[in-house]
């Protein structure tokens, strides 16, 4: 998947997609009475490939609630993920509806036999790196840049992937260079970061998410792929901390400017999870562009207090610098996604 983790994490969060499958009635596999079990090829073959889609990354935090809910909607999913291990795991558990392949993200050809077949993708990797300050690397950036290109090719290349989401990242909207007299009010999803901010700041994961985005609309308009990206705050829910640290400690750094603007927004997991699958089944209509989602600003201290206690850190490292009258405010705007999902209250 691209995804560069330590081997504890990968497998506490294999182990905790195996076991949320296993207390699921709906995804649990049906035997029927069989004295046997199903073979992987029986399984797959009995998939509806008209809604059969793949996932990367399945087995992250974001991935499992993905993929949670496109069974609970009725989908077949193809979990793309990247070594021998996580394939023979997943196999060993015989979920109804649920395949894995092995994908690697710097091989068109792996990802184009991963998605052969299906009808749409949920691209959803990202790049951690466990020896970096904050868990993410400017070279990683331009890793999930190339990753993002080659998801988009292998789309293309298939005969039956038409449809592609995308999750980005709010960071990839929110960085202006602006001096605070010309910083826009608002930032909605025609707000792009300039990639020169984030490089003066190092802030790698915000350049990652915005190089990989881009890259992925380059493609997309050469293609017929249709693709919509999905733009999320700092990502939340049940110990969304000790089950994602890498990717929350990234999405924090420069939290102190964000705060001071009015930037610093968080998602729970089950809206980010909602959100894509309302997003997939709205393309063929109206779904199109960029949707940020959020659920909540953090505007006060008990807030910063709350935020900063679940990720142990110092409450000074998200507010250490007091408002003042030069402190652009700026207003975050999601309603294109809140309309969006409010016609589409099936997905809820």
């Amino acid at each position: 998947m691209g995804i560069v983790r330590t081997t504890q994490s990968r497998r506490f969060q294999l182990e905790e997609f195996c076991q949320s499958l296993q207390t699921t009635k709906l995804t649990s596999y049906n035997y029927n009475k069989r004295e046997q079990h199903p073979t992987w090829r029986e399984i797959h073959e009995n998939f509806d490939h008209e809604k059969l889609v793949c996932v990367t990354s399945g087995v992250s935090y974001l991935g499992l609630a993905i993929v949670n809910r496109l069974l609970n909607r009725g989908y077949s999913v193809r979990i793309a993920v990247d070594n021998q291990e996580e394939l023979e795991k997943l196999r060993e558990m015989n979920f109804n509806r649920v395949s894995a392949v092995t994908a690697k993200m710097t091989d068109v050809n792996s990802l184009f036999e991963a998605f052969n077949g299906c009808r749409g993708v949920f691209h959803t990797s990202a790049f951690i790196d466990p020896a970096g300050v904050s868990g993410y690397t400017k070279y990683l950036g331009e890793l999930e840049m190339k990753a993002s290109e080659n998801v988009m090719k292998a789309c293309a290349m298939t005969d039956s992937v038409r449809k592609c989401v995308f999750t980005s990242s709010l960071l990839a909207c929110i960085w202006r260079n602006d001096a605070p007299q010309d910083f826009p009010n608002v930032v909605d999803h025609n707000s792009w970061t300039e990639e020169s901010i984030c490089i003066d700041k190092k802030l790698w994961f915000a350049l990652g998410k915005t190089m990989a985005e881009k890259a992925a609309w380059r493609i997309a308009e050469e293609s017929d792929v249709r693709l919509v990206t999905i733009c999320p705050g700092l990502i939340t829910g049940p110990e969304f901390y000790r089950k994602s640290p890498t990717p929350s400690t990234a999405y924090m750094k420069g939290a102190q400017d964000m705060y001071r603007m009015g930037l610093l927004a968080t998602v729970d997991v089950s809206r980010v999870a909602e959100a894509h699958i309302c997003v997939y089944e709205a393309m063929n209509s109206t779904a199109c562009g960029r949707y940020l989602c959020f659920d909540r600003v953090i505007e006060r201290e008990v807030e910063v207090v709350d935020i900063a206690t679940q990720m142990g850190l110092q409450t000074q490292r998200i507010a250490s610098t007091a408002l003042n009258e030069l402190t652009p405010r700026i207003k975050l705007c999601n309603e294109k996604l809140s309309r969006l999902m409010s016609r589409q209250s099936r997905c809820y």
